[in-house]
């Protein structure tokens, strides 16, 4: 396909294994939208449903974190690796675009270079290399012809790693998510203990100790829980036995309960830079699971897991990591931000650089449109 003028469509195949991923997803293919036609197949959600892709097999079956996660799933997310290879080898789609979901994406990948397809092979969210297994960026040289990063400093890093191609691309969060124009008074506390079975397992008995401490906050008038319209009925019958009310939100109402907002305990991902964007302050945590808890451990030195800190480089948001989800005392430096009018402004002001940031891009690795990449490819495929 030589370019975005001729008859037939583009033929994209995209695989999210995630709802942030999923978000990813659609956003592209609304971008790819106003360049070309498009001939969907892949797997995703609600989001990537909602554009005309029939997903090979659910979203869901994907959403893992963690090694007890993984092997718990491990026949499963074998037969949907294999299943998925199969789909591209078979249709030789024009590009190929693979969303975060890192393990799972590789092996898929890997899968389809074996089979001996060329086909234009793109790994959209770059891994984490800069924080864990720097030697990951040289293994994925082979399998992706280009790397579409969210954070402006990845290029830079992928590069001194002899990584793929990497360009940033910045994040759909930046137009989803518009920063809010005041910080209450008052307001909400948003509780996101994530959306994998894994993430859920670890963190709802935070979230339960966090309301049950701020129940009589001054400043806190209430709780939310933002979640997928897929998770919403049994997270509402999980939060129906807390000793305090918690009103459970999906859909388009996750932005009314942004806008609400005074503040968040969320777990770490992708969440943390939406609700930078938004202008909600926010303590951020991560209960691991032992081998992950392990892994940190060998590493000898603190990780940064929250987006804001990791991309401004610097401790803008406080951080549990690792906490016992039935400590008390961890949940410390959440009531201490709530406490402190002055913490809140300093978030609010460092989350205004950085949207600045992600809209700009870095000197050598300026905000890309990701739509522009993908069709780059196109021209150099052999493929048709």
């Amino acid at each position: 396909m030589a370019s975005a003028s001729m008859a037939e469509p583009l033929r994209l195949f995209i695989l999210a294994g995630e709802a942030s991923g999923d978000r990813i997803g659609a956003d592209l293919v609304q971008r790819l939208r106003s360049r070309t036609t498009l001939a969907l197949t892949g797997v995703g959600g609600a989001e990537l449903e909602r554009e005309g892709l029939v997903s090979l097999f659910p979203m869901e079956n994907l959403s893992v974190m963690g090694w007890s996660d993984v092997l718990r799933r491990l026949p499963l997310l074998l037969w949907r690796v294999r299943q998925a290879a199969r789909t591209i080898s078979r249709q030789r789609p024009d590009v190929v675009v693979l969303i975060d979901s890192q393990v799972f994406v590789k092996a898929v990948a890997s899968r389809v270079r074996k089979a001996g397809l060329r086909v234009p092979m793109l790994l959209y969210v770059a891994p984490s290399v800069w924080a864990w297994r720097p030697e990951r960026a040289s293994e994925l040289k082979p399998l992706f012809d280009e790397i579409l990063a969210v954070l402006p400093f990845e290029p830079k890093v992928m590069a001194e790693l002899g990584g793929p191609l990497t360009t940033y691309v910045g994040h759909p969060a930046l137009t989803r998510f518009p920063m809010r124009p005041a910080q209450p008074e008052s307001g909400p506390l948003l509780l996101l203990p994530g959306s994998r079975d894994g993430e859920l397992r670890r963190h709802l008995p935070l979230m339960r100790e966090a309301a049950a401490m701020l129940q009589t906050h001054p400043r806190i008038t209430g709780f939310i829980l933002p979640t997928l319209t897929s998770l919403a009925e049994r997270l509402k019958a999980e939060v129906a036995t807390w000793p305090v009310p918690v009103q459970v939100v999906a859909g388009d109402d996750r932005h009314d309960a942004f806008a609400a907002a005074y503040a968040a305990f969320a777990v770490s991902g992708t969440i943390t830079f939406e609700l930078a964007m938004s202008g909600v302050p926010m303590v951020v945590t991560y209960v691991a699971d032992p081998q992950q808890a392990r892994r940190a451990a060998r590493i000898g030195r603190p990780v940064q897991i929250a987006l804001p800190n990791i991309v401004l480089g610097r401790d803008v948001v406080p951080e549990l990591q690792f906490v016992d989800p039935r400590a008390e005392r961890s949940l410390a430096p959440l009531a201490a931000l709530l406490n402190e009018p002055e913490a809140v402004a300093a978030q609010v002001a460092a989350f205004h650089e950085l949207r600045a940031l992600m809209q700009k891009g870095a000197p050598e690795a300026p905000l890309v449109d990701p739509a522009e990449r993908v069709m780059a490819h196109l021209e150099h495929s052999s493929v048709r």
